[in-house]
């Protein structure tokens, strides 16, 4: 077995493709649209389905907003640099909600940013894992 995707709900398919490829440099992997349901499925990712976990971006028409609810948490990117990335979002427009820096119980460097329809997306750096 292995992970395939991660489905979120977004309220503006076209908002949230922009952010996830351009903010977070993931790539368009394919959408399509299907009518008798009235949805259409965004992947996004930063490589291939067949050997990574990818992004499902969900937009069911005529939604344009939910509530996030209690029950998810994160998703987590690894960085090679959580200052630089949280600067980098910021000059693209995004929003970081939790600037870089050292975890308050350990030495782990993350950082938070939230996508478009306010999902958090933590940013740990590469290397400070574990600490």
């Amino acid at each position: 077995m292995r992970m395939l995707h991660t489905m979120l709900r977004v309220g503006d398919l076209d908002r949230s493709i922009t952010f996830y490829t351009e903010v977070l440099g993931m790539k368009l992997l394919r959408r399509k649209d299907y009518p008798g349901g009235e949805f259409t499925l965004a992947f996004v990712g930063y490589g291939d389905e067949d050997d990574h976990t990818v992004l499902e971006l969900t937009y069911n028409w005529g939604v344009d907003h939910y509530e996030l609810g209690t029950g998810f948490g994160h998703i987590a990117l690894e960085v090679d640099d959580a200052y630089l990335a949280c600067a980098e979002v910021t000059k693209k427009g995004g929003k970081v909600t939790r600037p870089a820096g050292p975890m308050q119980h350990g030495s782990t460097v993350i950082a938070f940013v939230a996508d478009p329809d306010g999902y958090p997306i933590e940013f740990i750096q590469k290397g400070t894992r574990g600490g």
